[in-house]
Protein backbone atom coordinates (compact mmCIF):
# COMPACT_ATOMS: atom_id res chain seq x y z
CA UNK A 1 0.00 0.00 0.00
CA UNK A 2 0.69 3.51 -0.47
CA UNK A 3 1.87 5.36 2.65
CA UNK A 4 -0.09 8.81 2.39
CA UNK A 5 1.60 12.13 4.08
CA UNK A 6 -0.35 12.82 7.44
CA UNK A 7 -1.23 16.20 8.21
CA UNK A 8 -2.37 17.07 11.34
CA UNK A 9 -4.98 19.68 11.47
CA UNK A 10 -5.49 21.98 14.97
CA UNK A 11 -7.99 20.04 16.89
CA UNK A 12 -10.98 20.42 18.89
CA UNK A 13 -12.02 18.10 21.87
CA UNK A 14 -15.47 17.17 21.65
CA UNK A 15 -17.91 17.30 24.48
CA UNK A 16 -18.25 15.13 27.14
CA UNK A 17 -22.18 14.84 25.75
CA UNK A 18 -20.94 14.33 22.20
CA UNK A 19 -18.64 11.43 23.26
CA UNK A 20 -21.24 9.78 25.24
CA UNK A 21 -23.54 10.54 21.85
CA UNK A 22 -20.91 8.32 19.69
CA UNK A 23 -20.03 5.72 22.00
CA UNK A 24 -23.67 5.25 22.39
CA UNK A 25 -24.28 4.78 18.62
CA UNK A 26 -21.36 2.65 18.37
CA UNK A 27 -22.61 0.21 21.38
CA UNK A 28 -26.40 0.12 19.25
CA UNK A 29 -24.67 -0.99 16.16
CA UNK A 30 -22.87 -3.77 17.61
CA UNK A 31 -19.48 -2.16 16.76
CA UNK A 32 -16.51 -1.85 18.65
CA UNK A 33 -16.67 1.68 20.82
CA UNK A 34 -13.58 3.85 22.43
CA UNK A 35 -15.50 3.29 25.35
CA UNK A 36 -17.74 1.01 27.07
CA UNK A 37 -20.08 2.28 29.00
CA UNK A 38 -23.07 0.59 30.37
CA UNK A 39 -26.41 2.83 30.00
CA UNK A 40 -27.07 2.70 33.66
CA UNK A 41 -23.30 4.11 34.31
CA UNK A 42 -23.26 6.68 31.80
CA UNK A 43 -24.85 9.35 33.91
CA UNK A 44 -21.71 9.18 35.89
CA UNK A 45 -19.00 9.41 33.90
CA UNK A 46 -16.74 12.16 35.03
CA UNK A 47 -13.95 13.83 33.44
CA UNK A 48 -11.09 11.26 34.68
CA UNK A 49 -12.83 8.20 32.74
CA UNK A 50 -12.80 10.87 30.02
CA UNK A 51 -8.76 11.80 30.37
CA UNK A 52 -8.30 7.90 30.09
CA UNK A 53 -9.72 7.15 26.86
CA UNK A 54 -9.19 8.27 23.27
CA UNK A 55 -11.66 11.29 22.52
CA UNK A 56 -12.20 12.94 19.25
CA UNK A 57 -10.58 15.77 17.91
CA UNK A 58 -10.74 17.83 14.07
CA UNK A 59 -13.49 16.32 11.94
CA UNK A 60 -12.73 16.06 8.17
CA UNK A 61 -16.08 16.17 5.98
CA UNK A 62 -15.16 14.44 2.61
CA UNK A 63 -17.33 12.77 -0.52
CA UNK A 64 -16.07 9.05 -1.84
CA UNK A 65 -16.94 7.43 -4.21
CA UNK A 66 -17.12 3.37 -4.40
CA UNK A 67 -18.61 1.01 -7.56
CA UNK A 68 -18.03 -0.99 -10.13
CA UNK A 69 -18.39 -0.61 -14.17
CA UNK A 70 -18.72 -3.99 -16.21
CA UNK A 71 -18.41 -4.50 -19.46
CA UNK A 72 -19.49 -7.59 -22.00
CA UNK A 73 -16.50 -8.00 -24.06
CA UNK A 74 -16.75 -10.49 -26.95
CA UNK A 75 -20.38 -11.20 -26.57
CA UNK A 76 -22.99 -11.37 -24.07
CA UNK A 77 -22.69 -12.15 -20.55
CA UNK A 78 -25.37 -13.06 -17.60
CA UNK A 79 -25.31 -13.56 -14.18
CA UNK A 80 -22.72 -10.85 -13.02
CA UNK A 81 -22.64 -10.80 -9.02
CA UNK A 82 -20.00 -8.48 -7.59
CA UNK A 83 -19.33 -7.64 -3.64
CA UNK A 84 -17.65 -3.87 -2.71
CA UNK A 85 -16.46 -3.14 0.47
CA UNK A 86 -17.79 0.11 1.21
CA UNK A 87 -17.40 2.76 4.91
CA UNK A 88 -19.40 2.01 7.58
CA UNK A 89 -20.05 3.78 10.50
CA UNK A 90 -17.69 4.01 13.06
CA UNK A 91 -16.96 5.94 16.75
CA UNK A 92 -14.37 8.40 14.61
CA UNK A 93 -16.57 8.00 11.29
CA UNK A 94 -19.90 8.62 10.48
CA UNK A 95 -21.37 7.56 7.02
CA UNK A 96 -23.99 8.66 4.64
CA UNK A 97 -25.14 7.71 1.53
CA UNK A 98 -25.62 10.98 -0.94
CA UNK A 99 -26.59 9.19 -3.79
CA UNK A 100 -26.43 5.60 -6.27
CA UNK A 101 -25.71 6.07 -9.96
CA UNK A 102 -26.77 2.91 -11.51
CA UNK A 103 -27.29 1.84 -15.34
CA UNK A 104 -30.44 0.16 -16.62
CA UNK A 105 -28.80 -2.85 -16.59
CA UNK A 106 -28.05 -2.97 -13.13
CA UNK A 107 -31.09 -4.60 -11.87
CA UNK A 108 -29.89 -4.91 -7.98
CA UNK A 109 -28.03 -2.66 -5.26
CA UNK A 110 -28.24 -4.14 -1.61
CA UNK A 111 -25.66 -4.09 1.15
CA UNK A 112 -25.18 -6.58 4.51
CA UNK A 113 -22.91 -6.71 6.83
CA UNK A 114 -20.25 -9.37 7.64
CA UNK A 115 -19.09 -10.14 11.22
CA UNK A 116 -16.26 -8.26 12.23
CA UNK A 117 -18.01 -5.10 11.10
CA UNK A 118 -17.44 -4.78 7.28
CA UNK A 119 -20.30 -3.33 4.99
CA UNK A 120 -20.36 -4.49 1.66
CA UNK A 121 -22.63 -3.47 -1.21
CA UNK A 122 -24.15 -6.31 -3.97
CA UNK A 123 -24.65 -5.68 -7.11
CA UNK A 124 -26.24 -7.61 -10.06
CA UNK A 125 -26.49 -7.55 -13.30
CA UNK A 126 -29.11 -10.49 -14.83
CA UNK A 127 -27.48 -9.92 -18.90
CA UNK A 128 -25.58 -7.99 -19.91
CA UNK A 129 -25.71 -7.55 -24.03
CA UNK A 130 -22.25 -7.71 -26.05
CA UNK A 131 -20.48 -4.54 -26.37
CA UNK A 132 -22.75 -3.34 -23.68
CA UNK A 133 -21.44 -1.09 -20.65
CA UNK A 134 -23.31 -1.22 -17.21
CA UNK A 135 -22.29 0.17 -13.53
CA UNK A 136 -23.22 1.36 -10.20
CA UNK A 137 -21.92 3.38 -8.29
CA UNK A 138 -22.71 5.00 -4.83
CA UNK A 139 -21.15 8.47 -3.18
CA UNK A 140 -20.70 8.46 0.11
CA UNK A 141 -20.40 11.79 2.79
CA UNK A 142 -17.71 10.46 5.13
CA UNK A 143 -16.93 12.73 8.72
CA UNK A 144 -14.01 11.37 9.47
CA UNK A 145 -12.65 12.71 12.96
CA UNK A 146 -9.01 12.67 14.29
CA UNK A 147 -8.17 10.68 17.52
CA UNK A 148 -6.26 12.68 20.65
CA UNK A 149 -4.86 10.02 22.97
CA UNK A 150 -5.66 10.16 26.51
CA UNK A 151 -4.24 12.19 29.24
CA UNK A 152 -3.65 9.64 31.60
CA UNK A 153 -2.30 6.08 31.16
CA UNK A 154 -0.98 4.91 34.33
CA UNK A 155 -4.03 3.00 35.10
CA UNK A 156 -4.68 0.97 31.74
CA UNK A 157 -3.66 -2.58 31.57
CA UNK A 158 -3.52 -5.77 29.42
CA UNK A 159 -7.11 -7.27 30.11
CA UNK A 160 -6.90 -9.94 32.19
CA UNK A 161 -10.03 -12.37 30.87
CA UNK A 162 -10.95 -10.96 27.23
CA UNK A 163 -14.22 -11.95 26.25
CA UNK A 164 -14.97 -13.70 23.19
CA UNK A 165 -15.33 -10.88 20.94
CA UNK A 166 -11.80 -9.75 22.09
CA UNK A 167 -10.09 -13.24 22.32
CA UNK A 168 -10.77 -12.68 18.16
CA UNK A 169 -7.89 -10.22 18.26
CA UNK A 170 -5.09 -12.63 20.19
CA UNK A 171 -4.83 -15.29 17.38
CA UNK A 172 -3.18 -15.85 14.17
CA UNK A 173 -4.59 -14.18 11.32
CA UNK A 174 -3.08 -14.58 7.77
CA UNK A 175 0.68 -12.89 7.78
CA UNK A 176 0.11 -12.35 11.23
CA UNK A 177 2.69 -15.05 12.64
CA UNK A 178 2.21 -15.09 16.17
CA UNK A 179 3.13 -18.60 16.68
CA UNK A 180 6.71 -17.91 15.03
CA UNK A 181 9.63 -18.25 17.38
CA UNK A 182 11.59 -15.02 16.35
CA UNK A 183 8.24 -12.88 16.93
CA UNK A 184 7.57 -14.90 20.31
CA UNK A 185 11.45 -14.18 21.53
CA UNK A 186 11.22 -10.48 20.60
CA UNK A 187 7.80 -9.73 22.13
CA UNK A 188 8.86 -11.33 25.50
CA UNK A 189 12.42 -9.63 25.38
CA UNK A 190 10.29 -6.33 24.52
CA UNK A 191 9.35 -3.86 27.73
CA UNK A 192 10.75 -6.58 30.48
CA UNK A 193 9.06 -5.39 33.63
CA UNK A 194 6.92 -2.85 32.02
CA UNK A 195 2.91 -2.92 32.03
CA UNK A 196 0.05 -1.66 30.63
CA UNK A 197 0.55 1.40 28.16
CA UNK A 198 4.51 1.28 28.53
CA UNK A 199 4.53 -2.27 27.57
CA UNK A 200 2.64 -1.29 24.19
CA UNK A 201 4.62 1.32 23.80
CA UNK A 202 7.57 -0.69 23.75
CA UNK A 203 6.16 -3.09 21.04
CA UNK A 204 5.83 0.53 19.09
CA UNK A 205 8.76 1.57 19.45
CA UNK A 206 10.99 -1.66 19.04
CA UNK A 207 8.63 -2.42 15.86
CA UNK A 208 10.00 1.03 14.24
CA UNK A 209 13.35 0.62 15.35
CA UNK A 210 13.42 -3.31 13.83
CA UNK A 211 11.33 -2.18 10.17
CA UNK A 212 12.37 -0.08 7.90
CA UNK A 213 9.55 1.52 6.16
CA UNK A 214 9.63 0.69 2.75
CA UNK A 215 7.36 0.06 -0.23
CA UNK A 216 6.46 -3.52 -1.22
CA UNK A 217 4.66 -6.55 -1.55
CA UNK A 218 2.87 -8.00 1.26
CA UNK A 219 4.86 -10.65 2.97
CA UNK A 220 3.74 -10.63 6.79
CA UNK A 221 5.56 -10.08 10.09
CA UNK A 222 8.13 -12.76 10.21
CA UNK A 223 9.81 -12.09 6.89
CA UNK A 224 9.47 -8.07 7.38
CA UNK A 225 11.27 -8.81 10.98
CA UNK A 226 14.12 -11.05 9.07
CA UNK A 227 14.76 -8.68 6.17
CA UNK A 228 14.57 -5.38 8.83
CA UNK A 229 12.13 -3.13 6.03
CA UNK A 230 8.61 -3.75 5.14
CA UNK A 231 5.89 -1.44 4.32
CA UNK A 232 2.61 0.14 7.08
CA UNK A 233 1.20 -3.51 6.35
CA UNK A 234 4.14 -5.49 7.78
CA UNK A 235 5.00 -3.03 10.80
CA UNK A 236 1.48 -3.19 11.38
CA UNK A 237 1.56 -6.98 10.96
CA UNK A 238 4.44 -7.55 13.22
CA UNK A 239 3.00 -4.91 16.02
CA UNK A 240 -0.10 -6.96 16.17
CA UNK A 241 1.56 -10.39 16.25
CA UNK A 242 3.90 -8.91 19.43
CA UNK A 243 0.79 -7.62 20.89
CA UNK A 244 -0.69 -10.49 20.69
CA UNK A 245 1.92 -12.74 21.71
CA UNK A 246 1.77 -10.46 25.11
CA UNK A 247 -1.55 -10.86 25.96
CA UNK A 248 -2.46 -7.47 24.09
CA UNK A 249 -5.74 -7.42 21.90
CA UNK A 250 -5.14 -5.65 18.03
CA UNK A 251 -6.26 -5.60 15.48
CA UNK A 252 -5.70 -3.98 11.29
CA UNK A 253 -7.94 -0.58 10.96
CA UNK A 254 -8.00 -0.33 6.80
CA UNK A 255 -8.29 3.03 5.67
CA UNK A 256 -7.95 4.47 1.72
CA UNK A 257 -4.62 3.66 0.89
CA UNK A 258 -3.39 3.04 3.90
CA UNK A 259 -3.29 0.27 7.05
CA UNK A 260 -2.96 1.20 10.72
CA UNK A 261 -2.85 -0.87 13.97
CA UNK A 262 -4.99 -0.58 17.04
CA UNK A 263 -4.73 -1.81 20.31
CA UNK A 264 -6.82 -2.61 23.47
CA UNK A 265 -6.40 -1.68 27.34
CA UNK A 266 -8.91 -0.98 30.25
CA UNK A 267 -8.74 0.67 33.61
CA UNK A 268 -8.78 -0.22 36.97
CA UNK A 269 -12.81 -0.66 36.57
CA UNK A 270 -12.82 -2.69 33.91
CA UNK A 271 -13.74 -0.27 31.43
CA UNK A 272 -11.76 -0.71 27.91
CA UNK A 273 -11.10 1.29 25.05
CA UNK A 274 -9.53 0.67 21.17
CA UNK A 275 -5.78 2.97 20.77
CA UNK A 276 -4.73 3.67 17.55
CA UNK A 277 -1.11 3.69 16.68
CA UNK A 278 0.98 4.75 13.42
CA UNK A 279 2.66 2.14 12.40
CA UNK A 280 4.62 3.66 9.43
CA UNK A 281 5.65 7.46 9.11
CA UNK A 282 5.38 9.76 11.44
CA UNK A 283 4.92 8.71 15.21
CA UNK A 284 1.74 8.83 16.65
CA UNK A 285 0.74 6.32 19.45
CA UNK A 286 -2.44 5.92 21.23
CA UNK A 287 -3.39 8.94 18.53
CA UNK A 288 -4.15 8.96 15.09
CA UNK A 289 -4.22 12.06 13.70
CA UNK A 290 -4.94 11.17 9.63
CA UNK A 291 -8.50 11.16 8.65
CA UNK A 292 -8.12 8.89 5.46
CA UNK A 293 -11.74 7.26 4.73
CA UNK A 294 -12.06 4.02 6.71
CA UNK A 295 -13.30 0.83 5.29
CA UNK A 296 -13.03 -2.22 7.79
CA UNK A 297 -11.33 -2.92 10.84
CA UNK A 298 -9.64 -6.70 11.31
CA UNK A 299 -7.41 -9.39 9.89
CA UNK A 300 -9.31 -12.37 9.73
CA UNK A 301 -12.71 -12.54 7.78
CA UNK A 302 -15.29 -15.20 6.20
CA UNK A 303 -17.16 -14.01 3.14
CA UNK A 304 -20.19 -16.39 1.99
CA UNK A 305 -19.05 -15.60 -1.25
CA UNK A 306 -15.38 -17.29 -0.25
CA UNK A 307 -16.73 -19.55 1.91
CA UNK A 308 -12.73 -21.66 1.74
CA UNK A 309 -10.87 -18.59 2.65
CA UNK A 310 -9.49 -16.69 5.12
CA UNK A 311 -8.98 -13.00 4.17
CA UNK A 312 -6.80 -10.81 5.83
CA UNK A 313 -8.90 -8.01 4.17
CA UNK A 314 -12.25 -8.25 2.49
CA UNK A 315 -11.68 -7.36 -0.87
CA UNK A 316 -13.58 -6.64 -4.15
CA UNK A 317 -15.32 -10.07 -5.98
CA UNK A 318 -16.89 -10.52 -9.25
CA UNK A 319 -18.38 -13.74 -11.07
CA UNK A 320 -20.43 -13.87 -14.08
CA UNK A 321 -20.77 -16.17 -16.87
CA UNK A 322 -20.60 -16.03 -20.54
CA UNK A 323 -23.72 -16.50 -22.74
CA UNK A 324 -23.06 -19.75 -25.09
CA UNK A 325 -19.20 -19.35 -25.09
CA UNK A 326 -19.52 -15.70 -25.99
CA UNK A 327 -18.28 -12.72 -23.72
CA UNK A 328 -16.39 -12.14 -20.93
CA UNK A 329 -17.60 -9.44 -18.26
CA UNK A 330 -14.60 -6.58 -17.99
CA UNK A 331 -14.83 -5.30 -14.70
CA UNK A 332 -13.18 -1.57 -13.49
CA UNK A 333 -13.36 -1.46 -9.65
CA UNK A 334 -13.99 2.64 -8.76
CA UNK A 335 -12.93 3.64 -4.65
CA UNK A 336 -12.00 7.39 -5.05
CA UNK A 337 -12.42 10.29 -3.50
CA UNK A 338 -15.64 12.60 -5.47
Amino acid sequence: MQMPGCNVSPMRIITVLQLLGLMALAQASGLAPMARISPAGAQFLDAEKVATGPTLGDVRTQKYRVGVTVTAEGGPCRGIYATLPVPADWPEQKVQIVSEDLSPDVRGLRYRTLAGGVKQMIVEIPDLPAGEKAHAIVTFSIERAAIIAPTQTQSLVIPAKPDRALRAFLGTSPAIETRHPKIVKLAHATGDGLEGWQKVEAIYDTVRKKVEYRNGELKGAARALADGWGDCEELTCLFIAMARVEGIPARTVWAEGHCYPEFYLVDASGMGWWFPCQAAGSRAFGSMPDQLPLLQKGDSFRDPDRPSQTLRYVSEFLRGSAVGGGGSPQVVWIREGA
